[in-house]
């Protein structure tokens, strides 16, 4: 898949609507148009990388400002105290369908272990 092609790319260039909760100037927070829990936001970096692997081996501190972006939108939407989750799906047999590196941030509802 190009650039050209990714949905969240598409997303970062203005190209297709979503609701942003949170911006910065590495990263994007947008609602989930599927909620699986009463807050779930993702969290992407402008840039591409198509999965976590590969924006951990970018080593830029981007990784970093991804999952400060997912604590800030955790303090936003209120639910640091009751608590959260993030998730980063890594490829297809881990449920990953949009290939740009994404952290759900769900959190609203109490959250069951294993996941599914």
């Amino acid at each position: 898949m190009s650039e050209a092609d990714c949905l969240f790319c598409r997303i970062v260039a203005g190209e297709i609507p979503a609701k942003i909760v949170h911006e910065t100037e590495r990263t994007l927070a947008f609602r989930d148009v599927n909620p699986q829990a009463p807050t779930h936001v993702l969290v992407i970096p402008k840039d591409h990388y198509p999965n976590a692997a590969a924006l951990a081996a970018a080593d830029d501190g981007l990784a970093d400002d991804v999952f400060k972006a997912a604590h800030a939108v955790a303090e936003q939407e209120g639910v640091v105290e009751s608590g959260y989750r993030l998730v980063f799906n890594t490829g297809p047999g881990a449920g990953q369908t949009v290939f740009h590196v994404h952290g759900h941030v769900l959190g609203g509802r109490g959250l069951t272990w294993p996941p599914g």
